[in-house]
């Protein structure tokens, strides 16, 4: 029977070196030049994406901006607008009031130079209508009575009225004012209502006018 062989630790177990180049995979390389490209490609589409990202930002903040300034600019038109139209109704009134107070006193300095003429007047224009009527009364005051007899007669001469006329001074009559009186009619001249019914009219006007333009501006 053969004797196993005795185990000596002199006997080399690793492969030839060979065999160990050949089992190691090898690492593959990236030239720098291609790497420094990789770089540079990268940093391009980071710079071109913030710069994207900060345009879109700005035009919204300015967008926000202007819609803002807009808006403060529309409310404040408006206000002005009507500030303007309050001042120019205010303007416009006033323009109105000083008109009716000039001619308010023009009236008055007329009625003083000529206290006869509106009585002249009134009577000229109801005799050519009076034929038939009996009589006809005229009242104003006491310093007129006598010149409105006299021109009321001159003028019932060629008028066609045979009534009689009678003139009556009143001291409760305003010089420039007078009345007519005759059997189914009459007329009154009073400055004073006169005045009151002008100062309706105008205050009907401006109110209408102030109506319209609040229209206008709610519109």
């Amino acid at each position: 029977m053969a004797q196993p062989a005795r185990f000596t630790f002199d006997l080399d177990l690793e492969p030839p070196s060979s065999s160990r180049r050949a089992s190691t995979p090898s690492v593959p390389t990236i030239p720098e030049d291609v790497v420094a490209q990789l770089i540079a490609n990268a940093r391009e589409e980071a710079y071109a994406e913030g710069l994207k990202a900060g345009e879109q930002n700005a035009a919204s903040m300015a967008a926000q901006t202007i819609a803002a300034a807009a808006g403060t600019l529309a409310t404040q038109t408006a206000s002005s607008a009507r500030a303007l139209d309050a001042a120019c109704a205010e303007h416009h009134q006033q323009a109105v009031e000083l008109a009716l107070s000039i001619g308010r006193k023009l009236a008055l300095h007329l009625v003083a130079r000529f206290p006869l003429a509106e009585l002249e007047a009134l009577v000229a224009e109801c005799l050519p209508s009076l034929n038939g009527v009996p009589h006809l009364v005229i009242r104003c005051h006491p310093d007129l009575a006598d010149a409105i007899r006299d021109t009321a007669t001159a003028q019932m001469s060629h008028s066609g009225f045979t009534g009689r006329l009678v003139v009556m001074g009143d001291p409760d009559i305003r010089i420039g004012d007078g009345r007519l009186e005759w059997v189914d009619g009459g007329l009154v001249r009073d400055i004073a209502d006169t005045a009151r019914q002008i100062d309706r009219q105008i205050a009907t006007y401006l109110a209408a006018r102030t109506r319209g333009q609040s229209t206008e501006n709610g519109s």
